[in-house]
């Protein structure tokens, strides 16, 4: 099944909501060396709320983008691992944060312009 995003009823919208946000670009980026638990997760991502975390990784999940795996110890250890799907996802956004990293001063620089003109 191929899609169309400009149909605004194709379910490709939905996926482009979910690789678009920025917790799940984080999550894939912060998981691209492999399994990590939460804690370590909300370390790496910074600035996220623990329920905003969970959210985005349940959402993912759901999603096939990433797997939770619960290993029987005591306290349970959860850990989280990108899907093939999710891996496939690592080039284009690695190369969306590049963009970015490269060009945030341009950006920054045109909004400021942008606030001072009449």
């Amino acid at each position: 099944m191929k899609g169309d995003a400009f149909d605004p009823n194709c379910p490709t919208r939905l996926i482009l909501d979910r690789i678009g946000d920025k917790w799940s670009v984080l999550v894939v980026l912060s998981l691209a060396g492999g399994p990590r638990r939460f804690t370590q997760l909300r370390d790496m991502i910074g600035g996220v709320t623990p329920k905003v975390l969970t959210q985005t990784l349940r959402t993912m999940e759901r999603d096939g983008l990433l797997t939770r795996t619960v290993f029987a110890e005591v306290p349970p250890r959860v850990e989280y691992a990108l899907t093939p799907l999710g891996r496939s996802l690592q080039k284009p956004i690695k190369a969306i944060t590049d963009w970015a990293e490269e060009n945030v001063g341009a950006v920054l620089s045109a909004r400021e312009t942008h606030a001072v003109s009449p």
